[in-house]
């Protein structure tokens, strides 16, 4: 597969000489009490978001991240689980391997609470994952799986699945495109590789996840990423691309579909002091309700006049009606 190949000479060339605008995005590098991130960490953050996200790191967790940059979500992880081999970090790139061991030796130097056993480091694909069955509390990915095509995809949302606990979370970073994309970029193995051409719409990226099983989507973020403009690649239209901070959820199916929150809210705004769908909602008066999508649509079907339900913020952190 030509396309995986360019990927990872890109990041084998990029893990022996840090190239600091590989990836960016207006998201912030998360700093903790008493966590330095050595600057090494920060030129190779080869991410297009965060996956660090403190209500999943609870209660000492098993964490397991899949291509490991130089390092800094995995250090960043061990923050919230200090044990020995609490965090696995998983990548096929042999040079990006030796120097993210390296850099967690200068963390050691810059964090006393910090080490290196902390983290193990495994060679293996997002495809062929090197981990038990159901082991893994929170796992994770910074702009990795846009790179695979259809199939693939599938292939590497199946493993995290499967190495996942039940209820464990699945947490993602990738680019994403609301615009169609014409063949020449698509097939463009180097743009692909470059986190740029694999961007698919936020609808289908939720799709790959719940038809794997996730029963829980959460969309924690969604932010301006790149512009593919007509200067400059093979398109005769400018492209807008966005970045989005994703959590699955390995909950069991609704029988009526996944529970997909994109940031709506239901506000109850009648005469009585709450609302009760009988069906496990209740609204009480003048008190916002995060809600997911299909509740959302059930509430409008209702066609009451004391209901407000907002408009998708693509932001959203827990609570609510699931």
């Amino acid at each position: 597969m030509s396309y995986l190949n360019a990927t990872n000479d890109l990041y084998k060339n990029a893990a022996l000489t840090p190239d600091v605008g590989l990836c960016c995005t207006t998201t912030p590098i998360w700093k903790f009490p008493g966590l330095e991130i050595p600057t090494i960490m920060q030129e190779m953050n080869y991410g297009c978001g965060s996956t660090i996200s403190a209500q999943d790191l609870i209660n000492n967790p098993k964490v397991l991240y899949v291509g490991v940059g130089g390092g800094m979500e995995l250090l960043q992880f061990a923050y919230f689980s200090r044990q020995k081999g609490g965090v696995i970090g998983v990548d096929v790139v042999d040079e990006m391997l030796e120097a993210s061991r390296k850099n967690f030796k200068v963390a050691e130097e810059q964090n006393d609470w910090f080490k290196s056993e902390f983290v193990e480091l495994k060679k293996g694909d997002a495809l062929h994952l090197p981990i038990e069955d159901e082991s893994i509390d929170v796992a994770a990915q910074n702009c990795l799986f846009n790179i695979f095509k259809t199939e693939d995809l599938k292939k590497a949302l199946q493993e995290m699945y499967r190495v996942l606990k039940p209820h464990g979370r699945l947490v993602m970073s990738d680019p994403t495109c609301e615009q169609e994309m014409n063949e020449t970029l698509r097939n463009d193995d180097h743009l692909r590789a470059l986190c740029l051409s694999g961007s698919i719409p936020i609808a289908n990226y939720i799709k790959a996840l719940t038809d794997v099983g996730f029963g829980t989507i959460e969309i924690r973020g969604r932010r301006p990423y790149r512009i593919l403009d007509t200067e400059n690649y093979p398109t005769d239209e400018l492209i807008y691309i966005e970045s989005i901070e994703v959590c699955a959820i390995k909950d069991p199916m609704p029988a009526d579909g996944p529970c997909v929150f994109t940031g709506k809210a239901a506000i109850y705004y009648g005469k009585e002091d709450y609302f009760d769908d009988e069906k496990g909602h209740v609204l009480l008066k003048n008190q916002p309700l995060a809600v997911c999508d299909k509740t959302a649509a059930a509430l409008e079907a209702l066609g009451r006049k004391d209901i407000f339900i907002s408009e998708s913020t693509y932001h959203y952190n827990g609570g609510g009606c699931c």
